[in-house]
């Protein structure tokens, strides 16, 4: 399994940062300025977005929990089976059902001050936008893709907190139709998104990278000890340092004592010189 670089990470932890504004600027981050689709949820609100440019990597974006609804997803962790040949695999319903959702897009008027010929056009545009909004999350995800995919492209998938574990599932699904087409999923912060068999059989292992960052309870979820599992490599970031593979309860452990014994830290003599700096600014 390759490293993962610091230039990737930060590429990766960025965009999922600039996944939660309104609006932003990715041509800032080599996109072209056409390369970008949102894909909005049933409320709206955009949860993804597909971003490409002349460079061959295609990055999808996957926004976390933004409401209380998103939240109680969380805890909507009955079993769903996934169809994988011959194999049974479980993942978390509630992701599941993110993925299975449909877009609403925003009532839209013709403008009365343009000519006809452009209402016309923009009337198509509408009918396109609608077509577009009758399938489902993947389905809408897996469209964009094709064409990008079919010019020799590979895509990366990253994402957030329950995003992370929606990266998960796509990449899962998708792989089955293009299996030398995913380059790679870097997930931040993510729940768990299957069960022991779907972590068994899940084909990207050496492909994907779940950064978690001390104590954060979110990777912790769903609250049901050996009933979910986590797939791919962990680099655990706590006291300055990158663990690899830690286990879950050796990372509870090393984080508690870390909270309880922090104070008495403080009065080592490494962070006293670790904060010289402060003094070439007074």
């Amino acid at each position: 399994m390759k490293p993962l670089k610091r230039y990737q990470y930060e590429r990766y932890a960025i965009l999922c940062q600039l996944a939660y504004p309104t609006t932003f600027n990715h041509t800032q981050y080599g996109f072209s300025p056409e390369g970008r689709h949102e894909i909005t949820d049933r409320w709206g609100r955009t949860i993804i977005r597909v971003l490409w440019g002349e460079h061959p990597e295609i990055v999808v974006v996957f926004k976390g929990s933004q409401s209380i609804w998103d939240w109680l997803v969380n805890l909507a962790f009955l079993p769903k089976q996934l169809p994988y040949g011959q194999k049974r695999c479980h993942v978390h319903w509630g992701y599941y059902k993110l993925l299975e959702q449909k877009s609403q897009l925003p009532p839209a008027a013709a403008d009365p001050f343009v000519t006809d010929s452009m209402n016309v056009e923009f009337q198509q545009s509408q009918e396109r936008q609608r077509d577009f909004a009758s399938k489902t999350i993947y389905e809408q995800i897996e469209s964009v893709l094709e064409p990008l995919l079919a010019q020799g492209k590979r895509v990366a998938f990253t994402g957030h907190s329950s995003g992370g574990a929606m990266a998960i599932l796509v990449a899962h699904r998708l792989y089955q139709r293009y299996p030398h087409a995913i380059k790679r999923i870097v997930t931040f912060g993510q729940p768990a998104a299957g069960f022991w068999n779907f972590r068994k059989h899940y084909p990207l292992e050496q492909r994907t990278y779940r950064i978690c960052c001390d104590l954060d309870v979110v990777t912790f979820l769903p609250p049901v000890p050996l009933m979910f599992w986590h797939v791919g490599k962990l680099l655990w970031l706590h006291n300055g340092k990158i663990y690899e593979d830690t286990p879950t309860y050796q990372r509870l452990y090393r984080s508690l004592v870390s909270w309880i014994l922090r104070p008495i830290t403080y009065h080592y003599m490494n962070k006293y010189i670790r904060n010289k700096d402060f003094f070439d600014k007074h």
